[in-house]
């Protein structure tokens, strides 16, 4: 799969953000992929590929198989994050996944660094715990990088968890070598170099830390995108809810209350009446011959 042209970010990322607001407001993805589509600019490949989904929705009732279909246009990374919240069990919403599409793509159309992408895609995996092994499989499939970036993504898998993320991005960085050919001016790397100076003196001044605190570094100095959050509850909202919740429980007490004090409980609504059950069984309170 070749890389995209600039135009299609752009109206991709277009696309992304029309596709998240609209579901916001409560309209069906189905119908919004039946007329977003004539709003993308027709000389880009965009058109078509939302006809198909539009078309493989009705069938699926899904977009993320339809995106993966769709291989030589969209990525696996995209499609991935697409079926991660279309998951049954999921607590990846879609408009997060949307959103975290929409920055990638804009992302793309400025002439992005592959470091650059490859730390936004790992930190949407491990932010919204899409899982590692298949995240960075659809990572390594995305045609921003080259093969040496393929097999380092590769290498991740059997890394992580036994060394510090900032090491891994370290000791392939520019700022690495440097440091070794101090004392050492012949010292060449075993593995080719992905990152530059600036992100090794970052990663090795987070070494040991939460990699949050190595991505948000990132952003705030080479201006990396950043990763959306999930949103959290508004603290009004949340107070208005569980008030709403007490006073209800109050006015049930209340009313059972007054209507102890006045004796006006209603029996009534506990006996069960003959014509809402089955009736009587055969014979019931008449005396049989044997009796007598």
């Amino acid at each position: 799969m070749p890389v995209l042209d600039r135009e299609e970010f752009i109206e991709q990322a277009y696309f992304f953000n029309a596709l998240r607001e609209r579901i916001l407001d409560g309209l069906p993805t189905q119908e919004v992929l039946s007329r977003v589509g004539e709003e993308i600019l027709s000389t880009t490949k965009l058109p078509l590929a939302i006809s198909f989904l539009a078309g493989d929705i009705k069938l699926e009732g899904l977009m993320g198989p339809g995106m993966a279909r769709l291989s030589h246009y969209f990525t696996p990374f995209q499609a991935f994050v697409v079926a991660q919240a279309e998951g049954d069990f999921t607590r990846f919403p879609m408009e997060q996944a949307l959103l975290v599409l929409e920055r990638e793509a804009k992302f793309k159309a400025d002439n992005p660094s592959p470091a650059g992408l490859f730390v936004y895609q790992f930190e949407a995996i491990s932010r919204n715990r899409l899982g590692y092994m298949r995240g960075l499989g659809a990572m390594a499939g995305d045609p921003s990088y080259d093969e040496q970036w393929r097999e380092y993504i590769a290498q991740l898998l059997l890394r992580l968890g036994d060394v510090d993320f900032a090491d891994l991005i370290y000791v392939r960085s520019a700022f690495f070598v440097s440091e070794r050919r101090k004392n050492n001016p012949d010292y060449q790397p075993k593995f080719p170099t992905l990152f530059g100076e600036k992100e090794g003196k970052i990663a090795r001044a987070n070494r040991g830390r939460d990699p949050l605190y190595l991505f948000s570094a990132l952003q705030r100095q080479l201006g990396y995108p950043e990763v959306p959050r999930p949103r959290r509850a508004e603290e009004a909202e949340t107070r208005i809810a569980l008030l709403e919740q007490r006073v209800t429980q109050l006015e049930n007490r209340l009313k059972a209350t007054e209507n102890s004090l006045n004796n006006d409980i209603d029996l009534s609504q506990f006996t069960v009446k003959p014509e809402d059950t089955a009736g009587p069984p055969t014979g019931w309170g008449t005396r049989s011959l044997e009796d007598d």
